[in-house]
């Protein structure tokens, strides 16, 4: 909901039937948004573990070879890793965010996935809402200006690949974000810093 408790003008022409709300039973929302950030190293997170991940994961792009079993459990450990907003100040932003957007998105429900480092994953928070009845979702990133790996190719390659996945899905990418939105987003944050 946008000020006044009103639902925000993007939520009503993105989701114009007002479909997807949870029923008064608490039943599945069948439209949502994936906030995907790019995910932290928790500082807690053992050196040499992640100094072995990122040495298999380059020698796998230089081979081109899938995983190791080594590299998958390493990864999956890391993902899973317990963090706190002080093992993981990132995390703890990015939740702080979505705090502030689920009332305004609202009818859609509002999950969050990580490109990296951090569970779940895009491909884990998509399956997850298609198994609960979810039938039209929207990933948009965190990150914000263009020229990114992860916001220009591998998040798409994720959302490609559960389009196959999913054919019965509404998968879209909301990517790139307008110049003059961003503009904006910035002149009016900066306000916030004139003198007085």
């Amino acid at each position: 909901m946008g000020k006044n408790g009103q639902t925000t003008e993007w939520a009503r022409q993105t989701f114009p039937s007002g479909a997807g709300t949870e029923g008064a039973c608490g039943g599945p929302v069948g439209r949502a948004v994936v906030l995907v950030g790019h995910g932290g190293v928790p500082r807690d997170y053992p050196r040499e573990r992640l100094t072995r991940l990122r040495g298999l994961e380059a020698r796998r792009r230089v081979t081109g070879a899938p995983p190791s079993a080594e590299e998958v459990a390493l990864e999956t450990e890391l993902r899973q890793w317990p963090r706190t907003p002080a093992t993981d100040p990132y995390q703890a932003g990015l939740e702080s965010l979505a705090a502030q957007l689920r009332p305004r998105l609202q009818p859609a429900r509002l999950v969050l996935a990580y490109n990296e480092f951090c569970a779940p994953t895009v491909a884990e928070a998509v399956r997850e809402l298609a198994a609960e009845g979810v039938t039209d979702i929207v990933a948009v990133p965190s990150m914000l200006t263009p020229g990114g790996v992860h916001a220009e190719s591998d998040i798409p390659a994720i959302i490609n690949a559960l389009r196959a996945e999913f054919p019965h899905l509404s998968l879209r990418y909301a990517w790139p974000f307008a110049g003059e939105h961003l503009a904006s987003l910035f002149v009016d944050h900066l306000h916030q810093f004139d003198s007085r």
